[in-house]
């Protein structure tokens, strides 16, 4: 008799809970309805679910999050980057101490070589017909990113090529879950013919009814939770997999929720009441303009030279969306204002070189710029801000002074600024240069900490 065994998929939520509400109603439904047609059936998370950019996950380090996939009844997660390198080391250790689900991922450790008490390389299921189901999980090795925060993320091949043969002789399907991206996916399968289906992220990939390679059937939902998807095994009496099909599901074409349309809602105002300690009392409103220089943007730049203990720095000012004050403001606040997962960074520029990313950052390419990625989560790119960098003239004239002094071309400067301009071509010298990442500090956290020195709370507010 054939086995039909039954598998759900999300990845790259990013706490998008636009359709949530749907996706629960959809699963649970789905649990029931496998259940009564004694079908097995799993769910599987495939990372960046938790975003910080959303109050909620903001206020609950991504606990909030996991309490979602709990709820709905998930089998297992790997993590992604978002879980991976946007939360404190203790933070990310304890993000899964209330979960109800398996947290499989073979390449994390701590400095010791131990990997944290949630996490497992792989785990086996068995389906009601006794198939053994064999599940492995893996994360993009952002080395750069993991170090600072007390964490080494080894080669995802090298964890693979060690666990899949000692996976593979115990169990009859084999699985990965592969925060890695399409890429890395299709050589996974190029590489390791014993797998039989990823399920991937990261690269939000749209594969519709999934891609074939080497018989390994790929797998992704794109993003945002606008697909909910689903793969079908058929295995027959010897256990062996004799047709494997994958679909995406929109999210719009589920059943509607009853209290979806202020689900998302609710979420928010969680998360600003947990957000709601008073932080600074600003006596006057400061503005914020995407294309201008103003008191709040100067102030955000010039903490990030303090902070970062630079010469000098520079950001653009589409990273700051709204003002502030006057009055008290708050975490939430300031969340609201700059939500976006970037961290600061510095990078080590000669004065040529220094002089050849101004010379780029005067010209106004980019500043009417939409852009996405890179943790950026406003829309405009907005204009170029300098702290300690003084310019004047332009083209083949333009002089440039750094802390009141005249640039030195042979010199070497360390210069502050947003650790997405080290990923993102915009400035091709930022790309090359020797860096420095602070974490887990977000841009936000130097803003709060400039704001609690300059306008301190005072007891009568």
């Amino acid at each position: 008799m054939n086995e039909k065994i039954i598998i759900y998929h999300t990845n790259d939520l990013h706490s998008h809970f636009q359709y949530w509400p749907r996706i629960r109603q959809k699963l649970l439904k789905q649990k029931k309805i496998h259940k009564e047609l004694h079908e097995s059936m799993f769910l599987f998370d495939i990372g960046d679910h938790l975003d910080r950019f959303h109050p909620f996950t903001e206020a609950t380090l991504g606990k909030g999050n996991v309490r979602l996939l709990n709820d709905v009844g998930f089998h297992a997660v790997t993590i992604g980057n978002n879980e991976g390198i946007t939360l404190s080391h203790q933070d990310l250790l304890h993000l899964y101490d209330e979960a109800q689900f398996d947290c499989i991922v073979a390449n994390l450790y701590n400095n010791e070589g131990n990997r944290p008490h949630w996490a497992k390389p792989y785990t086996i299921y068995e389906t009601l017909q006794k198939t053994k189901i064999g599940v492995i999980g893996v994360t993009i090795n952002f080395t750069n990113f993991y170090e600072p925060l007390d964490w080494v993320v080894t080669n995802p091949f090298a964890e693979l090529e060690k666990w899949i043969p000692i996976v593979r002789e115990k169990v009859d399907v084999l699985i990965i879950l592969s925060h890695l991206g399409l890429s890395d996916d299709e050589r996974i399968a190029e590489q390791f013919p014993q797998v039989d289906v990823i399920l991937g992220a990261h690269t939000h990939h749209i594969l519709p009814e999934g891609k074939w390679v080497n018989g390994c059937l790929l797998c992704c939902t794109g993003k945002f939770g606008l697909n909910l998807g689903k793969v079908e095994l058929l295995l027959n009496h010897e256990k062996k997999t004799i047709k494997k099909r994958a679909e995406l599901i929109p999210s719009r074409n589920l059943d509607k929720e009853d209290q979806e349309e202020n689900f998302d809602q609710r979420l928010i105002e969680e998360g600003k009441e947990l957000l709601s300690n008073p932080v600074a009392y600003l006596p006057k409103k400061l503005e914020t303009d995407w294309f201008h220089h103003t008191e709040l943007n100067q102030l955000l730049c010039a903490s990030l030279t303090e902070w970062c203990e630079a010469d000098c720095s520079f950001l653009n000012a589409g990273v700051l969306l709204d003002h502030l004050g006057p009055g008290i403001v708050t975490d939430y606040d300031i969340h609201r204002i700059c939500p976006h997962p970037i961290n600061p960074c510095t990078v080590r520029l000669t004065g040529a070189e220094l002089k050849e990313v101004i010379v780029q950052t005067v010209d106004d390419k980019y500043t009417t710029l939409e852009i996405k990625g890179f943790g950026f989560r406003g829309s405009i790119f907005g204009k170029i801000i300098y702290d300690q960098i003084e310019i004047s003239g332009q083209g083949s004239a333009i002089k440039i002074q750094i802390n009141g002094e005249d640039l030195q071309m042979e010199r070497n400067y360390t210069v502050a600024t947003l650790d997405m301009f080290t990923f993102a071509r915009f400035y091709p010298e930022i790309t090359r240069a020797e860096k420095k990442y602070y974490l887990p500090e977000f841009l936000r956290d130097l803003l709060r900490w400039k704001l609690k020195c300059n306008y301190p709370v005072k007891s009568e507010y």
